[in-house]
This record gives structure tokens, sequence and C-alpha cells, in this order.
């Protein structure tokens, strides 16, 4: 179970999130502005974050965007009434992995958790094996690391699972619809354009490692060529 921290500040949903999830066996710190949670962050080791987007004091973007300073690696999820598609990739750009459009029931909600808790599993061979090398750089699956030569990069549990995918079909097309059932769990307009975001994050990272290159098949899929 997971130890979780949700900034809501519409105080009927943010109790029936909290009751219900931790009916389930989970621990939640409830925060109900975004400066309360920066601090409730800043004092304790959470595993998931739940962030309103509307929020005061501090709004769940700015809340987002310092908590990324202090941790890279934390998922967070965004709970948004918001329906416009540039809130939605801005959350995405921003370090987000994910978010649930409100209204939403708790069983979506703890789909979305389960996702980030599980760990990457597409290949039995890339999550037995801590060191991943591929070009000429390595992919700490354990901790979640891109390392090539002196640069190291620290991944968001989304941009793992993603990398780890390419991998695993390395020098293979994989089309847009399985990496979005496989990553997000489902085939969504929203959630394909986030994983262009995604894979946008990807590329610049990879940039400098010439063995390296995620195509794109437009409208199809990606692919991850390595040079051997």
């Amino acid at each position: 179970m997971a130890k979780i921290l949700l900034a809501e500040d519409d105080e009927n949903l943010g109790f029936m999130v909290q009751d219900n999830l931790e009916s389930l066996g989970h621990s939640v710190k409830w925060c109900q502005d975004g400066t309360q949670a920066l601090e409730a962050f800043g004092s304790s080791d959470f595993e998931i974050c739940l962030l309103d987007v509307m929020m005061p004091k501090m709004d769940g973007f700015e809340l987002a965007t310092n908590i990324r300073r202090k941790n890279e690696l934390v998922p967070i999820i965004f709970l948004t009434a918001k329906s416009q598609e540039e809130d939605r990739l801005l959350g995405f750009e921003i370090g987000g992995d994910d978010y649930v459009t409100k209204p939403f029931s708790i069983k979506e909600l703890t789909y979305r958790i389960e996702v980030f808790l599980r760990r990457v599993n597409n290949n039995s061979d890339i999550t037995s094996t801590q060191l991943i090398q591929f070009g000429s750089s390595t992919f700490d699956t354990k901790n979640l690391i891109y390392s090539y030569q002196k640069y190291n990069q620290s991944l968001t549990q989304m941009e793992a699972n993603l990398l780890a995918l390419l991998i695993a079909n390395k020098n293979e097309l994989i089309k847009r619809e399985t990496i979005l059932e496989k990553i997000w769990g489902e085939n969504d307009y929203f959630k394909g354009r986030s994983l262009d975001v995604f894979v946008t994050r990807l590329r610049k990272y990879l940039k400098d490692d010439s063995c390296l290159e995620i195509r794109n098949h437009h409208g199809v899929g990606f692919t991850l060529l390595i040079e051997e």
C-alpha cells in the first residue's frame, strides 16, 4: 500500500477520496491548499501525489513545479475539472505523469494509482536486470536513472516505463495505441497528446548519444533505433 499526498480544497471531495483510499489500506495526507501540501511534502516521503489544479494560495501546477524541484521521481496525478487540452498538456510539460478529470469515480482513481505502483513489467529481462546497456547509454531500472558518459538524468515513473518499453522493442515499430494501452492503460486522445510530450522529453535526454534515435512514424507509432 502507498503513502499518498492529496492536495484538494473541496472538503467533500477531499474527505471522500481520503476515506476511500484509506479503506483500501493506503496512508493519505490530505491538505486543503497548495502551500500546506508543499510543506507536507517537504516533511515526509510520499509514493504518489494527487494534486487538484484549482486551489487557493498555490495552484496545482505551481505545486507540481515545486515538488519536481525537490523530487524528480515521485508520480504526480492531477485532479482537474479543466477540459482544455492546453491545460492538460501544461500539466505534463511541468512534470505531471497523469490526470483524472472531475467528476471521477474512486475506481478510476484507484486504477490510476495502481498503474504507478506497479513496477515496469513489459519485459521480464528488463525488469529483472537493474542496469541496461543500450547504444552508449545505460538505464538503471531500479533507481530510474538514464546515463550517458558523465550525464545522469533522473526519470519520472512514466518516462522510465516508456523508455523500458522502447528498449524492450528496440529497432521495431511500436504502434501508438499499443504504447498507450501498456503505459496508461487506455487509448485516449489526450493521453496520445501526452505521449508526444513524453517522447519529446526522452529525445532531449538521449540526444547526445549518437547511437540512439527515437524515430516518429507519423500517426502510427515510434521506433527506438539503436546502432550496435
